[in-house]
């Protein structure tokens, strides 16, 4: 069966009515994009009708070639089709909001100086999952991107696969550039074949990917820019490119907290990318929180503010299409090679078994990551409450 044609006019949609659909989304979206998207979908396409089935699967296509988180990004780009650039802040604040709520909530609770027995081993427990977290991600997106590519260049999706997971595994906060010459390489063979023009703009984006902030809230926002723009595969590729700096340089955060703010931004509803706030909360309170966000979240509202009516020339482009072969198998294999800093970040030998059961359940069970990482936290307090050994 088709899906139904719009058959309302967007035009009387209310902001009110945009705010509460898209908050609705945002409190109720556990589950990572997926969700995001069958939720967006079933309100626009099938309950409402604001949104065609094929306008909306342009939609995914073309945030799916966009840097960032592609669900938040589709969340704005349909409000936009609603009430223009108004819809879109609203809507995109609706869908962000819920979840910047809870994971500050939580982030003061995790992260407190003295936290709770209890909350220690829940702590310590899911982010002894999230390595295999990791390897779950990168395993339901590699078989999709495998298939588009040719035969002819399958060869050269292994080369990008194994450079991004090396990158992500000893690169860190460089993966940006790994993943961006990945890009590059593509339409570099691409063009070789067919001998296209070559892509402006590539160099600039090399230049600002070796920028290099000053210290304080310059580096903060920094490190949110990276997440938030430079970033494609969202989700788990941020992790390698914050984790160095947040642990490593700047010292925000220790590699059991670094785990604590990916657990968390994975049992939250709304985006992934909300981690980050964790990150800011750790670097400056409830204002770095704030300001971590409003930064990561800016380019994806700004490309559909400024971007949204192109996006039919934008899906069409063959040039952007073939720069994402490239970079997106790099970026699923910096997914993979996440999971390798992430296990290394383990102190406990109850943590290795966590960390293997978490596997087992999503790997072979096929079980959600919000119940895995829930039984995972249900594990860590019971070793807490038995006077078991804790990270530092």
């Amino acid at each position: 069966m088709s899906n139904p044609e719009p058959v309302a006019d967007p035009g009387h949609v209310g902001l009110r009515e945009i705010v509460r659909e898209w908050g609705r989304i945002g409190c109720t979206g556990f589950g990572g994009p997926p969700t995001h998207i069958a939720l967006l979908r079933r309100l626009c396409v099938n309950d409402r009708r604001w949104m065609g089935a094929t306008d909306f699967e342009d939609a995914v296509a073309a945030c799916n070639l966009l840097p960032g988180p592609a669900s938040t990004q589709l969340a704005i780009y349909c409000a936009w089709r609603l009430r223009g650039r108004a819809g879109a802040l609203v809507g995109g604040a609706g869908f962000i909001l819920p979840g910047f709520a809870l994971i500050l909530a939580l982030s003061a609770l995790f992260l407190a100086g003295s936290p709770p027995l209890w909350v220690k081993g829940a702590s310590a427990g899911a982010g002894a999952a999230v390595a295999a977290v990791a390897v779950q991600a990168g395993s339901s997106l590699a078989p999709a991107s495998w298939r588009r590519m040719q035969d002819s260049g399958r060869a050269r999706w292994v080369l990008y696969l194994v450079a991004g997971g090396a990158a992500a595994a000893t690169l860190g906060p460089w993966l940006v550039l790994i993943l961006l010459g990945c890009g590059a390489l593509e339409l570099l063979a691409k063009q070789l074949v067919r001998r296209d023009p070559p892509l402006a703009g590539v160099a600039p984006v090399f230049l600002l990917g070796t920028a290099v902030a000053v210290g304080g809230l310059a580096s903060l926002v920094w490190v949110a820019f990276k997440v938030g723009a430079l970033s494609y595969g969202g989700g788990f590729v941020i992790i390698p490119i914050m984790q160095a700096d947040v642990v490593h340089h700047y010292h925000w955060m220790t590699n059991g907290g670094f785990l604590n703010a990916v657990a968390l931004g994975q049992i939250t509803p709304g985006p992934v990318v909300l981690t980050v706030a964790v990150v800011g909360y750790a670097a400056a309170g409830v204002g770095g929180a704030a300001l971590a966000t409003v930064v990561a979240f800016s380019p994806s509202f700004l490309f559909i503010l400024l971007g949204g009516s192109r996006f039919d020339r934008l899906r069409r482009d063959v040039r952007a299409r073939t720069f994402l072969d490239g970079a997106g198998p790099a970026a699923i294999g910096a997914i993979f090679g996440a999971a390798i800093p992430l296990a290394r970040a383990l102190a406990e030998p109850w943590q290795f078994a966590v960390l293997g059961g978490a596997a087992v359940l999503l790997l072979v069970a096929r079980r959600g990551v919000v119940v895995t990482l829930l039984a995972a936290a249900g594990v860590g307090i019971l070793v807490a409450v038995a006077g078991g050994p804790l990270p530092r």
